[in-house]
C-alpha cells in the first residue's frame, strides 16, 4: 500500500547529524534515509486522536495480513471526516513502517531501539506504543510469516549452459570471425533464456560486476551501515 518514493529527503530526520544517523550516532532501522510516506505519516499523527489512531492501525495491520481493507478505510473516512489524501498518507506510512520493522530480527531490532528511533520522529507516546505492541506482540509471528509469503521472489537458475561460438559467414562485416559467448539459461519459473554477447562485451560485463561488489564490499567496512544489537 506503500505509495512509491517520489524524492530523497535531505536531511532524512529531524535533529539529526550525518545522513543515516539518528540522533542517538546509530542508524535507523527504516535505512539511511527516511522513506518520505513514513515521514508524511508522522507529521499526521500529531493531530490524530487516539481512536482514529487506533482504528488506522487496525487497517494497516489488516493489510499487512494480505486482507481487504477498502471499506474499513472508507468507514474511517466518513467517521472522522478525514480527507481521502490524508488517510492514504497515514495507512502507507502505518503500512511501511511496520512491514520495515517485521522484516528485521528481534536480534537485531530491539523493541527500545524501535521505540527510540519513533521518538525521533515526533511520534507522540502513546502511539508508539501501539506500535511497539504490534511489531513485538503476539501476532508477529503470523504477521512475519505473511510478511514473507508474500514477498516478491525472483526465479532461481536451475540450469546453465555456455560456450564460445566464432561467426564464419555472417552479413556483417565487423562480425566475421570474432568470437561471442553463448548462454542459455533455465529458470525456477520454467522458461528458458538464450543470449549471445560479444567476448568485448562480456570483458566489460565482468568488470563492471567486480567493481560494483568491491564497492558493496567497502560499504559493508563502514561501520554507520552495520546493525547493531
Amino acid at each position: 500500500m506503500a505509495a512509491a518514493a517520489g524524492k530523497a529527503l535531505s536531511p532524512p530526520y529531524p535533529h539529526q547529524g550525518p545522513v543515516g544517523e539518528s540522533g542517538l550516532g546509530r542508524v535507523s532501522f527504516l535505512g539511511a534515509r527516511l522513506p518520505p510516506e513514513v515521514e508524511a505519516m508522522a507529521r499526521s499523527l500529531r493531530e490524530l486522536d487516539k481512536e482514529t489512531f487506533r482504528k488506522l492501525l487496525k487497517v494497516a495491520v489488516s493489510a499487512l495480513e494480505g486482507r481487504d481493507c477498502r471499506e474499513a478505510v472508507r468507514a474511517i473516512a466518513e467517521s472522522a471526516s478525514l480527507p481521502d489524501a490524508q488517510l492514504a498518507v497515514l495507512v502507507s506510512g502505518m503500512y511501511l513502517l511496520l512491514r520495515e520493522a517485521l522484516r528485521l530480527p528481534t536480534a537485531s531490532l530491539k523493541q527500545e531501539v524501535f521505540k527510540e528511533d519513533l521518538k525521533e520522529l515526533r511520534i507522540p507516546e502513546d502511539f508508539i506504543v501501539d506500535f511497539a505492541t504490534v511489531a513485538f506482540g503476539n501476532r508477529r509471528p503470523v504477521l512475519e510469516a505473511t510478511i514473507q509469503q508474500r514477498a516478491n521472489k525472483l526465479p532461481r537458475i536451475e540450469d546453465f549452459k555456455w560456450r564460445v561460438d566464432v561467426a564464419i559467414s555472417t552479413s556483417s562485416l565487423a562480425r566475421a570471425l570474432q568470437p561471442s559467448i553463448l548462454m542459455q539459461m533455465k529458470l525456477s519459473d520454467g522458461t528458458a533464456h538464450r543470449l549471445e554477447v560479444p567476448a568485448a562485451k562480456f570483458q566489460e560485463l565482468r568488470y563492471n560486476v567486480a567493481l560494483i561488489l568491491k564497492e558493496m564490499n567497502d560499504l559493508e567496512k563502514r561501520s554507520v551501515l552495520k546493525i547493531q544489537d
